[in-house]
């Protein structure tokens, strides 16, 4: 989890402010974009956690 987290706030780092806004995951039929997808990851939700380990199993990350 650790790794994919960094990967994922390597990621987001790179992104461009506009696309922070972009639909990148769906979970239990809720949308997320990279920025709400941020806020959870590093609260250390468990919606954060779901959210992170789905976009290391699509390879979006």
């Amino acid at each position: 989890m650790v790794d994919l987290l960094a990967k994922f706030l390597r990621a987001y780092s790179n992104l461009p402010e506009d696309e922070r806004g972009e639909i990148i995951v769906i979970i239990d039929n809720d949308t997320y974009t990279w920025k709400r997808a941020y806020d959870e990851a590093l609260a250390g939700t468990e919606l954060g956690k779901k959210i992170i380990e789905k976009l290391g199993e699509l390879k979006i990350i």
